[in-house]
């Protein structure tokens, strides 16, 4: 017995063998996310009127600016995914779903590099 449609059958397209690991990652960043936002809320809030030498004094700490960039990879990934899904459930047309996702990867993955190279620079004092 098979769970395939006959449409699948017939075309030869089935499961790509991507949902499930698709869907436990956003989940888990999901979770990761609860407690690193959290973490970044206190520290934006305990920076808040400080000036660019605690603001430097802060990040040189090894620990904060680890944390900051663990927060910074998991809300990219995690908002990569999720608009992915919405793209691939939203968007019917195959060209565009395309670009969309290309510009979503390229998007997410760039706002990570530029924020990770920033909190580098200025943990090492830039």
């Amino acid at each position: 017995m098979s769970y395939r449609t006959p449409y699948s059958r017939v075309t030869g397209l089935g499961s790509a063998k991507e949902g499930t690991g698709h869907f436990w990652t956003q989940r888990m960043t999901a979770v990761a996310n609860v407690p690193l936002m959290l973490f970044l809320v206190w520290l934006i809030v305990s920076l808040v009127g400080a000036d660019r030498a605690q603001m430097l004094a802060t990040f040189a700490n090894p620990f904060v600016t680890a944390l900051t960039i663990l927060t910074v990879l998991s809300a990219c990934i995690h908002m990569k995914l999720g608009l992915q899904v919405v793209i691939e459930d939203y968007v019917q047309a195959e060209g565009s779903k395309i670009v969309l996702i290309l510009l979503n990867t390229f998007f997410s993955y760039g706002v990570a590099a530029v924020a990770v190279v920033s909190l580098l620079k200025l943990s090492f004092g830039g």
